[in-house]
């Protein structure tokens, strides 16, 4: 076998090999992690981490506001997946006819407030807020995304306990990072 000959050859099974490992080949796709229980439980309480760093930051003062809006800014990048495509983010307290934030816009009106085009927007992660815990009553997984249903409990600078019911579903992203596709936030029912 000549040295073209053998150039030639190895070229081509190069060329054999990306093409067969490309997913626009339809051959091979990229194998996405399975998102795991644990991996659930540390994104809900990262969630609730980032809301008391933005209200510590506010800290009660509107001096303190910039800081807060770009703590926020880096949370709902972290948190999540608006890169991916739209989010279905229903929070606890919004109005008629800005219920459904589908864009990092809409989610930043409601968790720092400031936003002429959200005016009933206040900020809800302005509140003092210092805990946040969360009970899920179950965690389904599927693949690389997973939903989880339960009860959140954020407590103020004073210990005062809010209750709200959530249910989010999250997605592995194409680093691996866990993020929120699906948050919907409500007021437990108390009766008619």
């Amino acid at each position: 076998m000549t040295v073209t000959t053998r150039r030639f050859l190895i070229a081509s099974t190069l060329a054999l090999a990306a093409v067969t490992a490309s997913p626009a080949a339809g051959l091979a796709q990229p194998i996405t992690p399975r998102v795991s229980e644990a991996e659930v439980i540390a994104a809900t309480e990262a969630w609730g981490k980032g809301l008391v760093s933005i209200s510590v930051a506010y800290d009660g003062n509107e001096a303190n506001f910039e800081k807060a809006k770009a703590v926020a800014s880096d949370f709902i990048d972290k948190a999540y997946g608006y890169q991916l495509g739209p989010v279905l983010f229903k929070p606890t307290l919004t109005r008629q006819p800005q219920t459904f934030r589908t864009t990092k816009t809409g989610a930043m009106a409601y968790f720092v407030g400031h936003d002429k085009a959200y005016p009933y927007d206040d900020g809800f992660a302005l509140l003092p807020w210092r805990s946040v815990s969360y009970k899920p009553v179950g965690i389904q997984i599927n693949g690389a995304v997973a939903s989880t249903m339960g009860r959140l409990e954020l407590r103020d600078a004073d210990g005062n306990p809010t209750v709200v019911d959530k249910t989010w579903v999250f997605k592995k992203d194409e680093r691996g990072a866990l993020r929120i596709i699906v948050h919907h936030s409500s007021l437990p029912f108390v009766g008619y």
